[in-house]
């Protein structure tokens, strides 16, 4: 891999773009192995100093308002739980402003860099409420001057958090008199969480933006918990969040994730390993056993046990391991660059895992049986574990980040198809946060190898178990899909909504009539096929087809199994798909809404 040149496909860029769309995924899909998208050296170290310059800022600014310490005295502030605090507000900050996870060129963010407030702060873009039929005033899928005024009110509410000083606390002082910077003011954090869930409820988007799942509950037990119980329940809360994703790695769909993320991972220097990945490169693309092991091993394994062991281990030596664990996992994840490079969250997290279970161990007086009242520690299990629970037994009603699905390989997904110059029609139309990637890139690049990117985007989720069911819907849908130009749905809503995460519920069918009522699509122009995520207690998944002219023109399901045993490029047609209802004749053309 070059350091300034990206490693590219050896044959013509327009060569490949004209080839037929499965012969072409099957040529772009055994690139994959060997080079993950063939990114440049160059854009790693570029995210690598982003990090560390969230990092830096963000413990300047957490040391230098609290009178904590210097930002380089770790010995000095490391004892400091307001250090923790203004670390939590500053990475929400960070990730409303759009300087987080789906930045830059891994996030199919090429020219500009950034979306969230390019895009939040405007009015007359895409909006998409969560539950636009029931909660009051939340109707519409369009971004007034009130969302406007609403994101910029949560923005200045994280400022004025960050650099006021915190408040001398009672409760600390009386277990931990040796912290003198005190901690954030109450007083502060309700206004913050009352705007935030107000946002929410007009905008899911901002709202699973900020990491909400991730980072709220820790400011509702800043506000609202004594010093003790708010340090047990930031434990519980990052317990649920590894669990949680530890238990969604369960099946197969995280075994395909693993290869796939290794490819494209720049510390995977070693071709003979990548390939060794896979059951029989270049003819059998499906996980070897190596890879299934070392995905239920070193993935859902640690991300189980180790955080346990953190939470109730009494020994310092074998809580130092199972900290120095979660650290190594958390690092190697942010050195594999994944697509939505969430790379801050992973370094938040590494150093959250130390702060919170080193240096608040439970034989200080900081386990789960310190809480002060049973009760509450049953309520707040009882709520931690709630959306988890409910979004992977009916992911259709709970985004895959409060489920705590994280790179599960197990979320709602989308494949979208073009007819020639819908493309354009849709930029011309619809108001986004950047050009559509192809004229991004094409700018630059040419628009052969700007399209052959592209396409290997198509690639690369045919290579998960949702590509095999797009794959096959489009097929049956389409009069000749070879006809029309595919985009991987992430890439899609990079440039609708402002931000991604893998998540179809960004953009379920209020967005795409919202899509539709602008630009008019023709019957046949725009065909999307949408898929749920998997129900934890279900071996099957739900799809849908969406003809943006028509609205909804198929819905079926079909099995795990079937999907994840082709190769990419389907040698053997399309998988075995349950039809439960299509559309006749007689239906209405107008797309039809589904809340969720």
């Amino acid at each position: 891999m070059g350091y300034f040149v990206p490693d590219l496909p050896p044959d013509n860029p327009a060569d490949i773009v004209r080839m037929p769309t499965f012969e072409r995924i099957r040529y772009l899909a055994t690139h994959w192995v060997d080079y993950g998208f063939g990114t440049a050296k160059k854009t790693h170290v570029g995210y690598t100093v982003k990090v560390l310059i969230y990092a830096i800022l963000g413990i300047t600014i957490a040391t230098v308002t609290t009178g904590a310490g210097a930002p380089w005295g770790v010995a000095d502030w490391w004892s400091e739980p307001i250090v923790y605090q203004k670390m939590v507000i500053f990475t929400v900050l960070w990730e409303m402003l759009g300087l987080g996870a789906s930045s830059g060129p891994m996030a199919f963010r090429f020219s500009p860099r950034v979306g969230g407030h390019r895009y939040w702060l405007r009015s007359g873009t895409l909006r998409n409420p969560p539950w636009p039929g029931k909660v009051p005033f939340t109707k519409g899928g369009v971004r007034t001057e009130y969302d406007v005024a609403l994101y910029a009110s949560v923005i200045l509410s994280l400022v004025v958090i960050l650099v006021l000083p915190g408040v001398q606390s009672t409760s600390m002082a009386a277990v931990h008199p040796e912290a003198t910077a005190g901690l954030l003011n109450p007083v502060l954090l309700w206004p913050l969480l009352v705007l935030a869930v107000v946002m929410g409820l007009r905008d899911k988007v901002t709202f699973l933006a900020m990491r909400a799942e991730q980072y709220l509950p820790a400011v509702v037990f800043f506000a609202a918990l004594p010093f003790t119980d708010m340090i047990v329940a930031c434990k519980l809360l990052m317990i649920v969040i590894w669990v949680g994703a530890g238990v969604s790695k369960f099946g197969h769909h995280f075994t395909k994730v693993v290869p796939v993320m290794m490819s494209n991972a720049p510390i995977m220097v070693s071709k003979t390993l990548k390939r060794k990945l896979y059951k029989n490169f270049p003819n059998d693309l499906r996980p070897s056993p190596r890879a299934s092991g070392g995905a239920h091993i070193l993935g859902t394994v640690v991300e189980i046990v180790a955080p346990l062991i953190m939470l109730f281990s009494t020994n310092h030596t074998i809580t130092l391991f199972a900290v120095l664990l979660m650290v190594a996992f958390h690092i190697t994840i942010l050195l594999t660059f994944p697509v939505a490079v969430p790379l801050e969250w992973n370094a938040m997290f590494a150093f959250v895992a130390a702060f919170l279970f080193l240096g608040f161990p439970t034989w200080d007086g900081y386990a789960v049986s310190d809480m002060s009242s049973p009760w509450l520690t049953a309520g707040m299990i009882a709520a931690l574990c709630f959306f988890p629970v409910l979004g992977n037994l009916r992911p259709d009603l709970v985004s895959f980040l409060p489920s705590m699905r994280q790179y599960a390989g197990n979320w709602a997904s989308a494949m979208w198809a073009f007819a020639p110059g819908a493309e354009k029609k849709l930029a011309d139309k619809v108001l986004m946060s950047s050009p559509n990637q192809v004229d991004q890139l094409g700018a630059a690049y040419g628009y052969d190898l700007a399209e052959m990117l592209l396409q290997k985007a198509i690639a690369w989720r045919a290579m998960h178990t949702q590509g095999p069911a797009m794959l096959s819907a489009l097929s049956r849908n389409l009069d000749d899909i070879d006809r029309y130009t595919l985009r991987e749905g992430e890439s899609m809503i990079a440039n609708l909504v402002g931000w991604h995460f893998g998540d179809g519920h960004l953009f379920n069918e209020l967005l795409l009539t919202e899509i539709q009522r602008r630009a008019q699509f023709e019957p046949g122009e725009v065909v999307v096929v949408w898929i749920e995520s998997q129900p934890l207690h279900k071996n099957y998944l739900e799809y849908k087809v969406i003809d943006l002219g028509l609205g909804v023109i198929e819905r079926g399901t079909y099995t795990v199994k079937d999907a994840r045993e082709p190769q990419p490029w389907l040698p053997d047609g399309p998988i075995p798909m349950n039809i439960t209802w299509t559309r006749s004749s007689t239906n209405e053309s107008s797309l039809t809404v589904e809340s969720r």
